[in-house]
């Protein structure tokens, strides 16, 4: 029989994610790559630092520390096949068991997310992104300056989300940028029995919910909500998880604080916002992504 994913958490990622390739990048020209493609040769055997979204993958593939494949992690990147043999070379140099790779040498990557059936897709390419979230997939644009990882929470991978247009629809968000915060607090408190509309990233939070329900002796996850929603708008959020049996571990609802600050106590691997400018406050502190959904990211 053919190998499959099922049943598996599969994450693809771009190299600019996984590796700091910034340096590289700027040499890039998609009129003539020749310049990036030999650099990328003649730095074969020097591996890459580590970029935004490493520690995420390398706690993400610590579930299969004891043997059993639960998270398959696919790089997924415009790169030349020859440049995908510098970026094997330094996943192995750093340990992280990386199997699968599509380099597609400035072609969309997007398009494979459908046959690995992925749960996210983390890129440093903007219009990827988007694609992929039009194809209704959690995916993110990783802000390659954000700061990397805190070493504190080694057994523990910790994510966190914002909440409208991200885990839940912009249904509520439309309300506050067309009518202002006293209509949004309005219709959260009238529709607090109806469940929020499900959001792009609420199949990631589904599979890594359904990944730490399968236990790993090695690796636990901790999830944040992190969401601009005061009192009393707090309560159809939290009903609406409950509604779809998933807990998450922290709640912070900031009524409009800066979330970076926030952020920075919690120490997340990786932090998921629709708002650019929560996720420049983000940045500053952890790893983050911005989430090009929702009314906060339709053309004007």
């Amino acid at each position: 029989m053919p190998v499959t994913l099922d049943d598996q958490l599969v994450v693809a990622i771009s190299s600019r994610a996984l590796f700091d390739f910034e340096e590289e990048n700027r040499l890039f020209d998609a009129e003539n790559p020749q310049a990036y493609m030999q650099l990328q040769l003649d730095r074969l055997d020097t591996p890459a630092r580590p970029g935004v979204a490493f520690s995420l993958i390398r706690k993400l593939l610590a579930f299969n520390a004891d043997g059993k494949q639960r998270v398959e992690v696919v790089m997924l990147s415009r790169n030349d096949p020859v440049s995908g043999m510098r970026v094997f070379n330094s996943t192995q140099a750093a340990n992280i068991p990386l199997q699968r790779g599509v380099f597609t040498q400035g072609g969309a990557p997007f398009r494979y997310l459908r046959p690995l059936g992925a749960h996210l897709f983390l890129s440093a390419n903007d219009k990827d992104v988007k694609e992929a979230l039009q194809l209704g997939y959690p995916a993110a644009h990783v802000f390659t300056d954000s700061k990397r990882a805190s070493d504190s929470n080694p057994n523990e991978v910790r994510i966190a989300f914002d909440g409208d247009a991200v885990l839940f629809s912009d249904e509520a968000e439309l309300v506050y940028q067309r009518e202002g915060l006293a209509a949004f607090q309005r219709h959260e408190s009238d529709n607090v029995g109806r469940p929020l509309p499900e959001g792009p990233f609420k199949p990631l939070l589904v599979a890594l919910h359904r990944l730490q329900q399968a236990g790993s002796a090695n690796m636990r996850i901790r999830t944040a909500l992190v969401t601009a929603r005061s009192a009393p708008a707090h309560k159809r959020a939290i009903r609406t998880l409950m509604e779809w049996n998933i807990q998450v571990d922290e709640a912070m609802f900031l009524g409009g604080l800066e979330k970076g600050p926030f952020l920075r106590e919690f120490e997340p691997d990786f932090f998921f916002d629709d708002q650019t400018g929560h996720v420049e406050s983000a940045a500053r502190h952890v790893p983050a992504g911005h989430v090009s959904s929702g009314i906060s990211n339709s053309n004007p």
